[in-house]
């Protein structure tokens, strides 16, 4: 699967979880899209971008979602973090200024143990407006 040559590659970013594609803390985006690293076969990417956490932003440039999420307090253990921000990061992607609704959706199958979902929301809401107009929540 990419998520083991990324990971033998020093990209740790993208986290073992279920290793069947269901929990999210694995994902990354091949180009542009928000995949499930574990389940995707490596051939399957060849030529596309790949991004992973490390690549989405530094420290001391950090992407738009991932400054957010530290602003909004969405991280706890930090196990799921990495897929989350890429999930957003997808869907403010196809959808600069995406509704809660639509972030809802995009995050749906990432799966948080210590139930940051509130704060996750708040963080991609506070990109998506800053990119545009503000569309109605859920």
């Amino acid at each position: 699967p990419l998520l083991y040559a990324l990971r033998s590659r020093g990209l740790s970013g993208a986290k073992i979880g279920c290793g069947l594609g269901q929990c999210g803390s694995c994902t990354v985006l091949v180009n542009n899209e928000a995949m499930r690293s574990c389940v995707v076969p490596i051939e399957s990417v060849a030529g596309k971008n790949i991004v992973t956490i490390e690549g989405l932003g530094s420290e001391q440039k950090p992407d738009p979602v991932q400054a957010a999420f530290v602003e909004e307090d969405a991280l706890q253990c930090g196990f799921c973090t990495p897929g989350m921000v890429m999930s957003v990061a997808a869907a403010l992607r196809k959808n600069p200024s995406a509704s809660e609704d639509e972030i809802r959706h995009a995050v749906a199958g990432n799966i948080c143990r210590c139930g940051t979902y509130p704060h996750v929301f708040a963080a991609a809401l506070k990109v998506a407006r800053a990119s545009g107009p503000a569309k109605g929540n859920a």
